[in-house]
């Protein structure tokens, strides 16, 4: 029998670049990420919309547990006075494990930088699938170096 029961996992992770600033990038410059960690994000492109509005459908190649993947995603909500954003999952390998799976950002000014906070939330096709732990730290690590990105010196 299917597992029938929304899931969550999530995290937070500490930052250095401002709420503003990180969630710009999400939201407004999301085709900037695949320069940003081109070794793990291959490309981001937008087939529906433009960047930074709901409804938009954007599309990832990534690279996940070695081998490329692909999600679309509808950009289901935008929230730029909380710095949230919701990822809905349309196409892709994620489908072939879950029967649904939405990625939420939210970034919270802290102290001299942010708290960005993820919640990946799913509900599996089988018992046997495994809770999303490994895109979880994909997008801690995207997290981090976006970080970095936004805070080196570009002089």
């Amino acid at each position: 029998m299917a597992f029938s029961q929304l899931q969550k996992v999530e995290t937070n992770v500490h930052i250095k670049a401002s709420a503003e600033q990180f969630y710009n990038v999400f939201c407004n410059k999301t085709h900037h990420i695949a320069n940003i960690l081109p070794e793990k994000i291959k490309s981001v492109e937008i087939h529906e919309g433009e960047w930074g509005t709901e409804g938009s459908i954007i599309s990832w190649n990534y690279l996940h547990e070695g081998k490329v993947s692909v999600a679309k995603e509808v950009v289901e909500g935008i929230d730029r006075k909380n710095n949230k954003m919701t990822f809905k999952v349309i196409e892709g390998e994620l489908l072939g494990l879950y029967k649904s799976f939405k990625s939420n950002l939210q970034v919270s000014p802290k102290g001299k930088g942010s708290v960005v906070h993820w919640a990946l939330e799913y509900e599996k096709q089988e018992d046997h699938i495994p809770d999303p732990h490994t895109l979880l730290q994909l997008v801690v690590e995207l997290s981090k170096q976006i970080d970095a990105y936004l805070t080196q010196d570009h002089n």
